[in-house]
C-alpha cells in the first residue's frame, strides 16, 4: 500500500490521455450520431505533425519552446486531416444506413495508418520523438511526479475547462448544444449546422493532438500503429462515461486509466488471482470494467446526453 499514492498519479495521467482522446469520440458521437473509428488516427497522425514541426526548429531550440510548437503543428494536422473526412468521406452518408458511415470510419482508419507508414520517412519503425530531460518532481517520499505526466495532469483540466466554457458561453457553442439536440429544428432557427459539425471534429481533434503530444513526451517515440489501441481504449473510456456528455469522457478517461493502473500493480497480489496480475493482463481487466458498467448502468457512469432521434 506504500506505492498507492504513486500508482493513483500514474493511473490519472494515464487517464487524462484517455480523456482527451475520447472527448473527440463523444463531441461527434453526440452532434451526429457517428461513431468516428478513425479518430484513434486523428490522434496518430497529430503526433506525426508535432514531429514534423519540431524537426523545423532550430538544433538546440528549449523544449520549453518546442512544445508550443509542436502542439500547433499537430493541431493543424488533425484538424485538416479530421474536418477533410468529415466533407469527403463522412458528410456524403449522413443520409445513408448507420452501418456505411461506420464502414467508411473503419477503412479510413486503415487508409491513415498505411499513409503514414509508407510516406513518412523511417514511419516502418518507432520514431524517435523529443522527451523530457531531468528528474521527476518528488513531492512525497512514495510520490513521484514525470515532467511528461505533469504536462498531460495540466494540459487535460485546462482543455476541459476551456472547452466547457466555450460550450456553455459562446454562441456557436449553444448552437452545438441545438445542433445535438434536433439538428432540423436547429437549421430552422438559423444554425448552419455544417459549420457546428465540423466545429465538433476540429475540437475533438486539436485535443487529439494534444494527447498526442503528450504520449510522444512520455514514451520518447510514436508509431503509426499507435492511434489503434489507444483509440479502441478512449473510445471505451468515453462509453463508460456515457458517450454523448462531454464531462463524461475525462470522467471515463480517468477511471480506465486508474483501472489500468491499479490492475498492473496489485491483481497479482489477490489470493489466487497471481496468475492474472500484471501488464499482461491489464487490457483484460479494462474492457472487463466495460461491460460491466454496460450490464448494469449501459448510459454509462454519467449518462448520456444526446436526444433520441427518429
Amino acid at each position: 500500500m506504500n506505492e498507492l499514492p504513486q500508482q493513483l498519479a500514474d493511473g490519472l495521467a494515464l487517464g487524462a490521455l484517455y480523456g482527451l482522446i475520447a472527448i473527440g469520440y463523444t463531441m461527434v458521437y453526440g452532434i451526429v450520431q457517428l461513431i468516428n473509428f478513425a479518430h484513434g488516427e486523428i490522434f496518430m497522425v497529430g503526433g506525426f505533425g508535432a514531429l514534423t514541426a519540431y524537426t523545423i526548429l532550430p538544433d538546440g531550440t528549449a523544449l520549453a519552446v518546442a512544445i508550443p510548437v509542436m502542439l500547433i503543428g499537430g493541431a493543424v494536422v488533425s484538424v485538416a486531416v479530421a474536418t477533410a473526412a468529415e466533407r469527403f468521406a463522412y458528410r456524403p452518408l449522413r443520409g445513408a444506413p448507420r452501418l456505411a458511415p461506420l464502414i467508411t470510419a473503419i477503412g479510413l482508419s486503415i487508409v491513415l495508418q498505411q499513409l503514414i507508414w509508407g510516406f513518412y520517412p523511417g514511419a516502418d519503425k518507432p520514431v524517435k520523438f523529443p522527451e523530457f530531460k531531468g528528474e521527476s518532481f518528488q513531492l512525497l517520499d512514495n510520490l513521484a511526479i514525470a515532467r511528461s505526466d505533469l504536462f498531460v495532469l495540466i494540459a487535460a483540466p485546462v482543455c476541459m475547462i476551456g472547452l466547457g466554457l466555450f460550450v456553455s458561453k459562446s454562441r456557436s457553442g449553444r448552437a452545438m448544444q441545438a445542433t445535438s439536440q434536433d439538428p432540423d429544428t436547429a437549421k430552422l432557427m438559423g444554425i448552419n449546422t455544417d459549420r457546428i459539425i465540423v466545429m465538433a471534429f476540429a475540437i475533438g481533434a486539436a485535443f487529439a493532438a494534444v494527447a498526442a503530444v503528450a504520449e510522444g513526451l512520455d514514451k520518447g517515440q510514436i508509431r503509426f500503429e499507435m492511434g489503434f489501441l489507444l483509440g479502441l481504449k478512449a473510445f471505451t473510456a468515453a462509453v463508460l462515461g456515457g458517450i454523448g456528455n462531454i464531462y463524461g469522457a475525462m470522467i471515463g478517461g480517468l477511471v480506465l486509466g486508474l483501472a489500468e493502473t491499479l490492475s498492473i500493480a496489485y491483481v497479482e497480489h489477490i489470493p489466487g488471482m497471481a496468475q492474472f496480475g500484471g501488464g499482461a493482463w491489464k487490457d483484460i481487466w479494462v474492457f472487463s470494467l466495460l461491460i460491466l458498467v454496460l450490464l448494469f448502468r449501459p448510459q454509462g457512469l454519467l449518462g448520456q446526453r444526446t436526444a433520441d432521434r427518429a
